[in-house]
């Protein structure tokens, strides 16, 4: 009803049934007082008609039109009335509002039949003189009809309200999602960006000026790719190798020959969505623990393929392993760091994911991420 009278400018609900929910929700109750007033007069416009009707099955003539649309135009206006003494009331106890329905149904209930009775004297039995208590022999069914419209009115006004609250309570859950997902997201490590603008500028002392500019745009594609794509979306594969073959460039100027990588892609999975950067952190833990520590060098393999309707995404390396790493270095890893990988995957697919890190013989370190497989539309 008005509004419906919801003093709310956003949708929201609690633990309201989710098709109810949804009902109220829906087109018809998205411009509140346009519903209102729909249904006010649809209503009465029924309860109108229906007391014809009535007359008509009992033998009355057509005139009976005349009283019934005084009774009708009665019920809409005292029920406009009614409506703010609603709304004063609706959000206090049970009690209070149960008391304050059927006190102020009783009184209109009984002006209602007055009202009604004295329209049917003047404009149908002309010959009738109602006195005392026949002015208000319809009292009794005017309070069902009254305390009916008013139950109606409060239903839908507080499922209006609960979803109103489920709404907001759900807004803010996303955005508190969204604001932690871009924390984790945007945390790169400050020692790869500290690293390669070093090398630059090792390159530009030296003077090989073309070298230290590709190694510029490189850092500025991955940059740009890192800032652009927006955490709570997602990439396909192809595109994170990309990205990651970027990263890779940029940290070969720093190691050279030392690093090697090979790819491993099912062609299927290339198409596949998964969020962007999420293998970065792992590259760059393995360079750092596999790759730098050793005079020679290491091997870092990234493979990707689906299993059904699971995406496998691999990072393994040849380095020495998660037992010979230290706790206190390995919980300074780089980049986002192996919990804030854990906590992506938890915000964005919750248990459809998993994340584990095993040895592998004879040497190294593997990561696997599963994840579900999902395309582009």
């Amino acid at each position: 009803m008005e509004n419906l009278e919801v003093e709310a400018q956003e949708k929201s609900g609690t633990s309201q049934n989710p098709e109810v929910a949804n009902l109220f929700s829906a087109g018809f109750f998205k411009n509140k007082r346009q519903a209102f007033w729909i249904m006010q007069t649809l209503g009465w416009l029924g309860y109108g008609f229906l007391r014809l009707f009535n007359g008509l099955f009992h033998d009355q003539s057509f005139e009976y039109w005349k009283p019934s649309a005084i009774a009708m135009a009665t019920g809409f206006i005292l029920t406009l009335i009614f409506r703010p003494i609603l709304k004063s009331v609706r959000t206090r106890s049970v009690p209070a509002v149960i008391f304050t329905v059927i006190a102020v149904s009783i009184f209109f209930a009984l002006i209602f039949s007055a009202i009604e009775t004295y329209g049917h004297v003047t404009t149908y039995q002309l010959g009738w003189r109602p006195k005392g208590l026949e002015l208000f022999g319809n009292a009794m069914i005017n309070v069902y009809v009254l305390i009916s419209w008013a139950t109606l009115y409060l239903i839908i006004n507080y499922s209006l309200l609960i979803q109103n609250e489920r709404e907001k309570a759900l807004a803010a859950t996303s955005m508190a999602h969204q604001a932690q997902l871009k924390m984790l997201r945007y945390q790169l490590n400050p020692h790869f960006l500290f690293n390669t603008l070093n090398a630059i500028s090792s390159l530009v002392l030296t003077k090989r000026y073309e070298q230290a500019n590709s190694m510029l745009e490189k850092l500025s594609s991955f940059l740009r790719y890192s800032l652009v794509n927006q955490p709570t979306q997602k990439t396909t594969f192809d595109q994170e190798l990309h990205a990651l073959k970027l990263y890779l460039e940029i940290e070969r100027v720093r190691f050279q020959k030392r690093l090697k990588v090979d790819f491993k892609i099912e062609k299927e999975a290339c198409s596949a969505l998964m969020p962007s950067l999420l293998l970065q952190p792992l590259i760059e833990n393995a360079i750092k623990y596999a790759i730098a520590p050793s005079e020679k060098g290491g091997t870092i393999l990234i493979s990707g393929h689906r299993e059904g309707d699971q995406l496998i995404l691999k990072v393994r390396d040849n380095g020495p392993g998660l037992g010979n790493i230290k706790d206190q270095d390995q919980s300074q890893s780089s980049g986002v760091g192996l919990e804030n990988i854990k906590a992506r995957l938890d915000q964005l697919y919750g248990d459809r994911q998993s994340f584990t890190l095993k040895n592998v013989k004879p040497t190294g370190l593997e990561a696997t991420i599963v994840i579900p497989c999902e395309f582009k539309i």
